[in-house]
């Protein structure tokens, strides 16, 4: 994806300018990829997984990895991966389901292996990771049927593993943060207990499609790619009256009754007014909520490197909230 411009960079967290700059230095004589056309469900999806399969892996040698399956609200499979530090005796754990991001048109769980592997290790909290259905293929709220399956399959098997059901919560980053809010909206609806929702860079609101100006040449999710992404999801709908809150959580209006929240996002992110605007929901209706809006930041900082102070700053407080479960 296109990467701002040489001008704008004053802008940016001075790590990250570095990593632009060794990229820039390092780019062979082929053209950069761009974006692909408003609406290129397909051609985006190519780009989004092309970029999460190169995703570094912190390493995180203790962690064990065991693969299930759930059924699904309309009897399909479900692949599940659980989590868990080995040589953990422990009873009445926390546990958390983690949603992976990708737009919520790309990516998987195979992706995101390392990054869930790093979480486990670094807070001894077990995690399941999903591998919800994405849009077009599966439209609507079907990623949230799909996480409130595993929550449930979780629940049912807590005392196999060894998993205190009243503890467990939500966790995703970007569209697997919007599908992990709407989990959150899903199990409240149908009484299903859920602790707390760590939302990284969430995308939230299908709305959010015009070009901010002083976003502009900043953003590496753009709102043309956003409007592709919500598109898929939502069809002619989008943007219109009566979305479901559950497909798209910035349309909540009751946010009563909802678990606890850690929300992180980048100040130059497409997702943060309306990070910000979910934050003031909660807090008006009572609930706790921990923001943090990160200066300098972009989209999926932590994920070109780990070794960023910003990224190991938002790590270290990702860790904090999942270690309040």
């Amino acid at each position: 994806m296109k990467g701002p411009t040489m001008s704008a960079m004053n802008r940016f967290d001075p790590e990250i300018v570095a990593l632009f700059e060794a990229a820039a230095a390092t780019a062979t004589a082929e053209p950069a990829m761009t974006a692909p056309e408003r609406g290129d469900v397909r051609g985006l999806r190519e780009m989004i997984n092309n970029g999460l399969g190169v995703i570094p892996r912190p390493p995180a040698t203790n962690v064990e990895v065991t693969s299930y399956t759930a059924e699904t609200s309309d009897g399909s499979s479900l692949e599940l991966r659980w989590y868990t530090c080995r040589d953990d005796d422990a009873t009445g754990r926390p546990a958390v389901v983690y949603f992976h991001g990708g737009g919520r048109i790309a990516g998987k769980v195979e992706h995101y292996d390392g990054v869930v592997q790093h979480y486990v290790a670094e807070t001894g909290t077990p995690m399941l990771q999903v591998e919800y259905r994405l849009a077009p293929e599966h439209p609507g709220s079907a990623a949230q049927e799909d996480g409130l399956a595993a929550i449930t399959w979780l629940v049912d098997n807590a005392r196999e593993l060894r998993v205190d059901a009243d503890r467990i919560g939500v966790m995703g980053d970007s569209g697997g943060g919007g599908v992990a809010a709407g989990t959150a909206i899903l199990a409240r609806d149908h009484d299903i207990h859920v602790a707390k929702q760590i939302l990284i860079y969430p995308m939230l609101d299908d709305r959010n499609t015009r070009p901010d100006p002083h976003l502009e040449g900043l953003v590496t999710w753009t709102h043309e790619t956003n409007w592709t992404g919500w598109h898929a999801v939502l069809g002619d709908t989008i943007g219109t009256e009566g979305v479901s809150p559950v497909a798209a959580p910035g349309r909540l209006t009751n946010f009563s009754g909802l678990p606890s929240a850690y929300i992180e996002v980048g100040d130059l992110d497409i997702f943060r007014d309306e990070s910000m605007a979910f934050a003031q929901g909660l807090f008006a209706a009572g609930v706790p909520c921990e923001l943090h809006i990160n200066a300098g930041v972009i989209h999926g900082h932590d994920l070109m490197s780990f070794e960023l102070g910003a990224s190991l700053r938002s790590h270290a407080a990702r860790c904090r909230a999942i270690k309040t479960l």
